[in-house]
């Protein structure tokens, strides 16, 4: 066990929508061309760019004073091998703090917000020139932290994927998932544009949108008023179900639109999809796993919970 001291710091950064220009048209000058010659204000993209720099900075010059740290950018989270000791530190967008949080094993994680005049930071409770008091604190587990409950799918073939925010179950362009959905003892063959299941967290976002579409085309065919939506606790024991856009037919039913899953009784799919069904998680769709024909999928509470320093 290491000392408190001695705990070693990864911060995870992100490249700035710049800097993906930068690097798709290779120059400066052809990203801010290719930029103008869409209407778009690059200088926003200039501003925004200098913003996480100059955070960058501040980070950087506290972990120098700290000691033993590694940068790492978020475009290789896959293959790091985070130190069961680590204290893992994001500065970017809430997105970052969730992508980063589902390859953790119970890591303390520092969410900075680079930019709180642009974000609003949901999971970004601390600025850049906070960390230094931050260090100490839970270095030495004296710092609150907030469980945060995540999903994970697991295949039959043996793969695995988490997610913090939602699970996307479904097709990889834009046609129809086909799949048969099991939750407990009712199941039924199912087509639709796809499924996504929810954690606390993920429930104030995708899912919210989902379930708010969903009753206003309630009313509008006069199914009266708007129940109340409550979003779950990030800590919730259960996760939350929505299938999109279910089509009803002589091979496919409608019946198990909404619904819970948790760890006693997960949610089964087996894929009836020939060679593009996909299971991704936090809107990454480059994150994912194949989800074909012959596949079944268990989605359900994941063993490890993240820990948000607060």
């Amino acid at each position: 066990m290491v000392t408190p001291s001695e705990r070693k710091v990864v911060l995870v950064t992100r490249r700035t929508r710049l800097e993906d220009l930068v690097a798709k048209h290779h120059t400066l000058a052809q990203a801010r061309f290719y930029l103008e010659h869409l209407g778009a204000d690059f200088a926003d993209y200039v501003r925004e760019n200098a913003a996480y720099a100059k955070s960058l900075d501040t980070v950087v010059s506290t972990l120098q004073g700290w000691g033993r740290w590694q940068m790492v950018d978020r475009g290789f989270l896959t293959n790091f091998v985070f130190g069961a000791d680590d204290i893992v530190v994001a500065l970017g967008q809430d997105g970052l703090v969730a992508n980063t949080m589902k390859y953790l094993d119970g890591q303390p994680l520092i969410g900075l917000n680079p930019e709180p005049q642009r974000w609003d930071g949901v999971l970004l409770p601390f600025a850049p020139a906070d960390l230094a008091a931050l260090l100490p604190e839970v270095a030495a587990d004296r710092r609150g932290a907030k469980a945060v409950t995540m999903a994970q799918a697991s295949l039959s073939d043996g793969q695995m994927l988490r997610a913090v925010n939602d699970l996307f179950v479904g097709p990889r362009t834009h046609t129809s998932a086909l799949y048969e959905l099991q939750l407990g003892q009712r199941h039924e063959l199912q087509s639709s544009s796809g499924l996504i299941v929810s954690t606390g967290l993920g429930s104030t976002a995708w899912l919210k949108s989902v379930v708010t579409g969903s009753f206003g085309i309630a009313r509008s065919f006069g199914r009266g008023a708007t129940p109340d939506y409550a979003p779950e606790p990030w800590d919730s024991p259960r996760l939350t179900f929505a299938v999109r856009e279910p089509f009803p037919s002589r091979s496919s039913s409608a019946e198990i639109v909404f619904g819970h899953a948790t760890r006693e009784q997960p949610l089964v799919l087996r894929s009836r999809m020939p060679d593009h069904g996909v299971i991704f998680s936090d809107g990454m769709e480059s994150d994912y796993l194949r989800f074909t024909a012959g596949l079944q999928a268990t989605i359900s509470i994941a063993a490890r919970q993240g820990r948000l320093v607060v």
